[in-house]
């Protein structure tokens, strides 16, 4: 097996730069045991593609890292080491190295890796939520919210009081399931964490994956992005406005209440963080302005049908899969209606 040799990719390196805010904010609500699990996302994405690209003689991509630090921030913070593993494998081999490498891929690797232990795993990735640290030095004073388990029932840290409540809910399944509405403040910030009344019960109310709650540290890093012309404005924006608008057809001219209003939809789950770091990947995005502008609104609408249908509260890796899909289509369909176009 040959020595790897690495492609250098400054456009890469860019959005990890982009991402260090954001893995930073995650270790400070959730523990150090975030940075081990990205850890463990970029040691087996890295080597798989080593093991690959050494058969076909060709370069690790700098892309990898990126990937690999996506794919580890979109995981629960409680997620198992093993599964971490395993998707990230997933994501790389399955994803881009049966494609041919680094630019052939037709889907986002770091999604292909979490809708598979998503879908493969649906208890340890539906049950691994838990509130946040607060105050300082918040999660960089503990390695997890999950080891203080084993503490008393009254519970209390960094000024969070847990008083027996022993069910978990995000935002968005609190919202749905339980009538719940959490602040538009919490989740700007990602402070997410309290106690709930339900039927008489207290629930929990926990936050999302890693890398997806604090919506300010993410938009930072999406103006970053687009700044310094790493990322492609159109597709973050249209998808901002693809979910934007059909929430509001939704909600607002048909009446369907179960449909958040559009500032929660908006800020909760993983759709900023997708709409910055997953919609605006290069490769599996469209190339034609307009087809980006298609793309964008196809995923953004497809968000907020599948968080209103689907069995699961989400929703957001699956419409970008399926823009992927949908992407090399809208290059073709845009080139041939300007072609028709210049012919009439």
């Amino acid at each position: 097996m040959k020595k790897p040799v690495f492609l250098k990719q400054n456009m890469m390196i860019k959005v990890v730069y982009a991402l260090v805010p954001v893995l930073l904010t995650a270790i400070y609500y959730f523990g150090w045991r975030i940075a081990l699990v990205v850890a463990i996302s970029t040691f087996f994405a890295v080597l798989t593609e080593w093991i690959m690209s050494s058969y076909r003689n060709g370069k690790i991509s700098q892309a990898v890292y990126v990937t690999a630090i996506l794919y580890g921030l979109s995981l629960p913070p409680t997620v198992p080491l093993w599964i971490a593993a395993v998707g990230a494998v997933v994501a790389i081999f399955f994803a881009k190295e049966v494609f041919g490498g680094f630019g052939k891929n037709i889907f986002n690797p770091a999604i292909v890796g979490r809708a598979f232990v998503y879908v493969s795993f649906p208890r340890e990735l539906t049950s691994g939520f838990v509130p946040v640290f607060r105050g300082f030095p918040g999660g960089f004073g503990h390695w997890d919210f999950a080891s203080l388990k084993e503490t008393p029932e009254y519970l209390k840290v960094a000024g969070l009081k847990l008083t027996g409540a022993i069910t978990a809910a995000t935002p968005m399944w609190s919202r749905r399931d339980y009538g719940y509405v959490t602040e538009l403040r919490q989740l700007f910030l990602g402070n997410i964490g309290g106690v709930f009344q339900f039927d008489g019960n207290p629930l929990t109310l926990a936050a999302g994956s890693a890398g997806e709650i604090c919506a300010l540290v993410i938009m930072l890093a999406g103006i970053y992005l687009m700044v310094t012309k790493t990322a492609k404005w159109q597709l973050t924006v249209s998808t901002l406005v693809g979910a934007a608008v059909f929430n509001l057809l939704l909600r607002n001219i048909f009446g369907i209440q179960a449909v958040p209003p559009v500032l929660f939809t908006l800020l909760s789950g993983g759709f900023l963080f997708a709409a910055v770091f997953m919609v605006t990947d290069p490769i599996s995005a469209p190339k034609l302005p307009l087809s980006q502008w298609l793309y964008g609104l196809t995923i953004g609408a497809l968000i907020v049908f599948f968080r209103y249908k689907a069995i699961f509260a989400g929703g957001v890796g699956f419409a970008v899969l399926m823009g992927n899909m949908l992407a090399p289509s809208f290059d073709l369909w845009i080139k041939r209606w300007q072609t028709g176009k210049k012919g009439a």
